[in-house]
């Protein structure tokens, strides 16, 4: 009978990988992500993920990026809604158009399906440190931002209507 082989790994304490994203749509142009990454190492006074600066921040990103005005699509996390990025929006109305998803509606989301495409290709990484995972965790998003396919299928997985 066969043995389960086990891989025994020395890790260097504990700790996390954040990821922040946008699958963007722009009629008659290429798909793109927009994403951030950050690692959690459990230091004092370290973020543990992302705050509502760096949603904003990634918010004008998209606009810088894709070259003008927005619609963004969000979901119901509850720092998309808190009070500063509520302001933030308001303040500069003439820009971002906001549409709020229902409660939970992940099918809606196209975010969820690039996740999912992270998540699988790194499931059965036997990652030494944090900082391996923090690497192939970047290799994976980089290799979706340059598979165009892969970002309209996670659009179009969502059945939410692209017109031009």
């Amino acid at each position: 009978m066969g043995r389960t082989p086990v891989v025994r790994v020395r890790g260097r304490g504990s700790g996390r990988v954040s990821m922040a994203g946008m699958a963007c749509y722009k009629a008659g142009e290429r798909s793109r992500l927009i994403y951030r990454i950050r690692e959690y190492r459990g230091r004092k006074d370290e973020p543990k993920g992302f705050g509502r600066r760096d949603f904003r921040d990634l918010i004008v990103r998209a606009r810088i990026q894709l070259g003008g005005p927005i619609v963004l699509v969000r979901d119901n996390v509850r720092l998309h809604l808190t009070k500063p990025l509520r302001e933030f929006i308001a303040a500069n109305s003439d820009w971002p158009t906001v549409f709020q998803l229902p409660t939970y509606a992940p099918d809606l989301t196209p975010q969820e399906g690039i996740w999912s495409l992270v998540k699988r290709d790194i499931g059965n990484l036997a990652a030494a440190d944090l900082g391996q995972i923090t690497w192939a965790v970047k290799r994976r998003l980089k290799q979706i931002q340059h598979h165009r396919d892969l970002i309209d299928g996670c659009l179009a997985g969502t059945g939410l209507i692209m017109d031009g």
